[in-house]
């Protein structure tokens, strides 16, 4: 409860470091990547494991609903991104083409689009729903670790190791 600051709920069910959590948008599920190679979707009033994603070949780092959380994307040290189906756990996409690891992966607001930053500096825009790549922006000298979009879906935004925020 961010108001007292009492602990509501402890999730357990993954074997390793969990690396990223996020709640759909509708507040109803939470989803988690793990260096354990899973996403795991989550009840998030009653902390029921309700899926577990198996697909990447390491650790996942990163983890991002579509706006009508219909979908759940992941980010892994695998160099794919994977686009699964949130309420059945089947994986629609696997986006390749990446040259190192995916530290973080984002939706556009309207869901056309996906954003990946690459361990190398990179950040990759996707078409969400066919998975061809649209644009390879060379954004940081060194890593690329978060990236985002801006509510209107006109900005996309990543940081880097490198000390740096570039808004594209």
């Amino acid at each position: 409860d961010t108001a007292t600051g009492l602990e509501l709920l402890t999730l357990k069910g993954h074997t390793d470091s969990v690396w990223s959590v996020t709640f759909s948008p509708d507040g109803k599920r939470l989803a988690s990547a793990s260096a354990d190679q899973t996403v795991k979707v989550w009840d998030a009033a009653t902390g029921q494991e309700l899926l577990t994603l198996k697909g990447h070949h390491s650790g996942v780092l990163s983890v991002a609903f579509s706006q009508d959380g219909k979908r759940l994307a992941s980010a892994s040290s695998d160099k794919t991104v994977k686009v699964w189906n949130a309420a059945t756990g089947l994986e629609l996409l696997t986006l390749n083409g990446h040259t190192s690891y995916v530290g973080s992966v984002s939706f556009s607001p309207d869901g056309l689009r996906l954003a990946s930053a690459r361990m190398d500096g990179t950040v990759m825009v996707w078409d969400a729903a066919t998975g061809q790549e649209l644009l390879t922006l060379v954004s940081h000298n060194q890593t690329a670790f978060s990236v985002a979009f801006s509510p209107d879906g006109l900005r996309l935004a990543s940081s880097g190791n490198d000390g740096t925020i570039k808004v594209w």
